[in-house]
């Protein structure tokens, strides 16, 4: 019996080594982990109107911290706090718009009195730098662990906070496109959107795993407020912008969970 066992001593001692990170960082119904995330993100702006078209990204960072709660193993609820920096992009007003006033009492707001013209055309790109402070409640639904690593996939509601809001217009010939100015006017305050993640874990020590992914966000609702603008088509009458602008964003998640 004590022969059998002394053979076997080394390849229980190699079993028992692979296992040991699957034991150590399993995580338990009612455990609790937090970490922080620094994330690169890229955004743009799109719309329901196809003569207003997405016309450059925001390269953006989102930082932050999250917590989890697990109520299965492997399966947690998670929520925290960040801040989504840069985030917005450009719309673009096709030609066909013989009139386009967007963001006029900003602009006014903005430019020396005569500056701005009676009325502007279609041809002209609308840029939102926006920040926001984000709150995302949702799921993180991970595999075993495989040597070190395990997978997830993660669905969220964010609820969005719109803390800053600068514009800048181009292909104007009354200001610079260098000039960034308030259009708090033109934004909603609240963007409530969605998103959906995947990736993977890795772990380096107890309790403590390093996080790399890809995520998709969007928001459920118009951020783009259309108070006081007029669109007009050649042989159309004026009527306001009624477009839906909303925000879409790419996320490469990096962080580290402990």
């Amino acid at each position: 019996m004590f022969k059998n066992f002394t053979t076997y001593r080394p390849f229980t001692f190699l079993v028992a080594l692979f296992l040991l990170p699957t034991v150590a960082f399993a995580q338990l119904p009612g455990d609790l982990q937090f970490g922080i995330q620094v994330s690169p993100t890229f955004s743009g702006m799109t719309t329901n109107d196809n003569l207003i078209n997405r016309d450059g990204t925001n390269l953006g960072l989102k930082l932050g911290v999250i917590g989890e709660y697990y109520f299965r193993e492997n399966y947690s609820l998670h929520t925290g706090i960040g801040f989504h920096f840069n985030a917005g992009g450009t719309l673009f007003y096709e030609d066909q718009y013989i009139r386009a006033d967007i963001w006029r009492e900003s602009l006014d707001n903005t430019l020396a009195a005569g500056v701005l013209p009676d009325t502007l055309s279609g041809g002209l790109g609308f840029k939102y730098d926006l920040q926001f402070v984000e709150i995302p409640i949702g799921l993180t639904l991970r595999t075993r662990e495989f040597g070190y690593i395990r997978y997830f996939v993660r669905p969220a509601i964010h609820l969005g906070l719109l803390t800053q809001s600068r514009g800048r217009v181009q292909n104007a010939g009354f200001i610079s496109e260098d000039e960034s100015f308030d259009i708090a006017k033109e934004v909603n305050s609240v963007n409530l959107g969605w998103s959906l993640g995947g990736g993977i874990e890795y772990s380096i020590s107890n309790g403590t795993a390093l996080v790399g992914g890809i995520a998709f966000q969007s928001g459920f609702a118009d951020l783009t407020t259309d108070k006081g603008t007029t669109l007009q088509r050649e042989g159309r009458n004026p009527q306001e912008d009624d477009s839906s602008g909303k925000l879409n964003s790419i996320v490469i998640m990096l962080g580290i969970m402990f």
